[in-house]
């Protein structure tokens, strides 16, 4: 029954990140239109390179809308898993996305420096406080149910944010452009938000990567997990062919584990794997349990790891 339970919040919780992320699409698509014709009338560059950027963003939006629906559909027999790792290639899309924005509008701004244009800083301001009024309402839709930490409403809010940014920077540029005249200051600010970006477009590539490579989660150190497992559960002599991977942000395991022979077997594969979910949060692992020691050159496969932690105690 708990795991029923467990299942529905699940699907409610995807229902509510859809419509999150399809209000936002909305929101974000509409105001791109209006600040690309802002830009074009009133001759500002930061406005158009802020237009670029939302039109990113209403793609980003809309990848992270499919990959959620792609998530809701159930597993087949060609495709285990479901749909899942759509939302980690979709991610991985958005991250390299954003670094090409980047590269753009500093390319531009190099130009800008270059040759100054005139800029109409009134009618700039006032597209650009409505662009930072449309960007905050995106983001407080796709923050508001962000407790789940979903990669895809994460990198979605992440541009939503450069975006906020990227109004904001318009916002001075226009006080500045009204007040001393001096247009350089343009493709300064447009520079500084371009770092800020960076920074979340590369935390963002780093993760969706290290998904894509199989990685294991951050969170879970294999060393570690073998020797809490020994102490943990005195039946077990050896745990090894330890793999730990991701596959839309739920952990999956496989491991071999040796025992002392048990009165109940399934009694104590039904521990090994208590002891998987809570300690580890793994609600998927494969056991498989052996009486005799590990032969053969793949026993060695983590034996590295194992030889290393004795030495250093974390």
């Amino acid at each position: 029954m708990a795991h029923r339970q467990d299942s529905h919040s699940h699907a409610t919780q995807d229902d509510s990140n859809a419509r999150r992320l399809l209000l936002a699409f909305g929101v974000t698509a509409g105001f791109m239109v209006v600040e690309a014709i802002g830009g074009l009338i009133s001759g500002s560059l930061a406005l158009l390179a802020d237009a670029g950027h939302m039109l990113t963003d209403s793609a980003a939006l809309l990848f992270a809308l499919l990959a959620v629906n792609f998530a809701r559909r159930p597993p087949s027999t060609r495709h285990t898993f479901g749909w899942l790792r759509l939302t980690t290639l979709a991610a991985f899309v958005n991250a390299i996305a954003l670094l090409f924005i980047i590269i753009l509008i500093v390319w531009e701004a190099v130009q800008r420096f270059n040759h100054p244009q005139p800029v109409a800083g009134v009618t700039m301001m006032v597209i650009a406080v409505a662009g930072l009024l449309a960007n905050v309402l995106a983001f407080w839709i796709l923050h508001r149910g962000s407790e789940e930490k979903n990669l895809n409403v994460r990198a979605a809010a992440l541009h939503v944010m450069g975006d906020l940014l990227g109004s904001v920077g318009a916002i001075i540029a226009a006080l500045v452009i009204m007040i001393t005249g001096w247009t350089p200051i343009d493709p300064i600010l447009s520079v500084l938000v371009s770092c800020l970006v960076l920074r979340s477009a590369w935390s963002l590539l780093k993760e969706s990567v290290n998904e894509l490579l199989e990685g294991a989660p951050q969170s879970i150190d294999v060393a570690a997990l073998k020797r809490n497992m020994r102490r943990s559960l005195p039946e077990v002599r050896d745990v090894h062919h330890v793999h730990v991977w991701l596959v839309g942000e739920k952990p999956l395991m496989t491991l071999h584990v040796q025992v002392v022979p048990p009165h109940d077997h399934d009694a104590l594969l039904d521990r090994i794997h208590h002891f998987l979910e809570e300690h580890y949060q793994i609600e998927h692992a494969t056991v498989q349990m052996e009486y005799q020691p590990c032969s053969g050159p793949e026993c060695h496969l983590n034996e590295v790891h194992t030889g290393h932690g004795h030495h250093h105690h974390h």
